[in-house]
């Protein structure tokens, strides 16, 4: 069985906020790999919610297998059948509506990415590379 430290990484409150950043999956991602290093209390709290909440499934499955090589008996997390943030129309469509009638699905894209890269973040990371398509479908059925 692999070993891990026991003790609280240095960096524990930064990475603890990086593992909380709403705004870029990757982030949470980069410190839930540092995080699973060390087996401690507080990371096991912090990545059974990570597991439990977060809104991109490789994150949840990161920190799945960190807690599972911890030795932890938790229940594997499936991906989201349906919108992974609450509201999802609404703020397309609110985003649709500040654009030129003339707009483009780039032109959707990049001003959703300014209005809300919390959604853009989440579905990006989520839908991987079919995200753009995925969003061109959602765009034109608005």
């Amino acid at each position: 069985m692999k070993q891990f430290e026991t003790a609280l990484p240095e960096q524990y409150e930064t990475l603890k906020k990086q593992a909380n950043y709403t705004s870029s999956w990757r982030e949470r991602l980069d410190a839930v790999e540092k995080l699973s290093a060390y087996q401690h209390d507080k990371i096991i709290d912090l990545l059974k919610n990570r597991m439990q909440h977060d809104t991109v499934n490789k994150v949840q499955l990161a920190a799945y297998e960190a807690l599972v090589a911890f030795g932890e008996d938790v229940e594997k997390p499936s991906p989201a059948r349906f919108d992974i943030i609450k509201g999802t129309d609404k703020i397309f469509l609110r985003v649709k509506k500040s654009l030129p009638k003339d707009h483009t699905v780039a032109d959707f894209a990049d001003k959703l990415k300014r209005m809300r890269l919390d959604v853009f973040d989440a579905y990006e990371g989520d839908k991987g590379v079919q995200f753009m398509n995925w969003l061109e479908e959602r765009w034109a059925k608005l």
